[in-house]
């Protein structure tokens, strides 16, 4: 199976550099998982596609401003610093320009008293550094950090609270949760007056999820690996609703690998790595929505896998056609 199997070819234009205002008006392409059928709406009726007894599982992750700018202690060098992983209290894996001038024992100091020693390297060129601060490290970091928006995002962005969902609570996430940006509370209580109950995971996004696939052959891919945790309430709220009859619908592919991890574990509490290509077999998810992927990534892959290339692929040619708009803070597909 080849890269190049799930490529296609995006005007730049139509790539999102915004959110839509209000979150709910963005557009939703709706997708029959069986012909390919579509069918055009705006994310604020969604809940037209829902039926009692379904399950919406979603990832209540948080992003937090983890990209923040110092300088070098020695020299006044302006360093930018991007935190991917927590290790402990005070250690981060962080990503760090311009790399080959921050070895380990380099100090960086940042606004607000906050400062950093880079005591070991990682993988990838990442550093490991350890941080010294008073107060509330996060709180720092909500004043003098900013959201770590994608690469192809160029314009900057005026709220930060616009790249999480309303619904997120647990703080750890280099990324959002794309998905889950479409929903207000408007849609969540209409799902739940119809009898559409909601459940939580948490997958704390890290910036892998960008990682091109290099490979050729997508089977030589080395996915990245990032921690999940499902509660009690949601592994039973999953095992109702299919003893029911119901549909469970991850919002969002990191909700979708999460639950097919645990599915194929029976961990609700692990790290995965798990890679979902067409062939592989759903164990838990019957429903997805999601945003458009950029072209030849492990995103577009997984949605193959779902949906089946060839009506994925016709999809995508459909919202370019109707002016769709992709990626981060684009517009949302349902699967059903």
């Amino acid at each position: 199976m080849l890269k190049s199997d799930f490529y296609y070819d995006l005007p730049p234009e139509l790539i999102a550099q915004t959110p839509a205002e209000p979150r709910d008006s963005s557009r939703l392409m709706v997708i029959s998982r069986e012909t390919g059928e579509i069918t055009h709406d705006r994310f604020f009726n969604i809940c037209k596609y829902l039926k009692k007894g379904d399950l919406l599982v979603m990832n209540d992750s948080k992003v937090f401003p983890a990209r923040i700018y110092g300088t070098k202690r020695e020299t006044g060098v302006p360093v930018e610093f991007l935190l991917l992983n927590r290790k402990s209290l005070t250690d981060w894996e962080t990503m760090v320009k311009p790399g080959r001038r921050l070895k380990p024992g380099a100090v960086v100091d940042f606004p607000e008293g906050l400062s950093a020693e880079v005591i070991g390297n990682e993988d990838g060129g990442n550093r490991l550094v350890r941080f010294l601060f008073e107060g509330d490290f996060f709180d720092i970091l909500d004043r003098i950090g900013q959201m770590p928006l994608p690469p192809y995002i160029t314009e900057k962005l005026k709220d930060k609270d616009r790249y999480n969902t309303i619904y997120c609570r647990e703080t750890g996430s280099a990324a959002a949760p794309t998905a889950g940006l479409h929903f207000t509370e408007k849609e969540l209580s209409e799902a739940r007056e119809m009898g559409v109950d909601t459940a939580f995971v948490t997958l704390h996004v890290g910036l892998g999820t960008f990682r091109p696939v290099k490979e050729d052959n997508i089977l030589e891919h080395k996915m990245h690996v990032e921690h999940y945790s499902i509660p009690d309430e949601t592994a039973e709220k999953i095992k109702q609703t299919k003893a029911r009859g119901g549909r469970v619908i991850a919002v969002g592919t990191t909700s979708c690998r999460t639950l097919e991890s645990a599915a194929q574990t029976g961990k609700l509490t692990d790290d995965t790595g798990i890679f979902i290509y067409p062939g592989y077999e759903f164990k838990c998810v019957d429903g997805l929505i999601t945003n458009f992927h950029l072209p030849e990534s492990t995103l577009i892959m997984l949605v193959s896998a779902f949906l089946g290339r060839e009506k994925t692929l016709n999809a995508y040619k459909v919202a370019i056609e109707e002016k769709y708009r992709f990626f981060s803070f684009g517009d949302c597909t349902a699967i059903f």
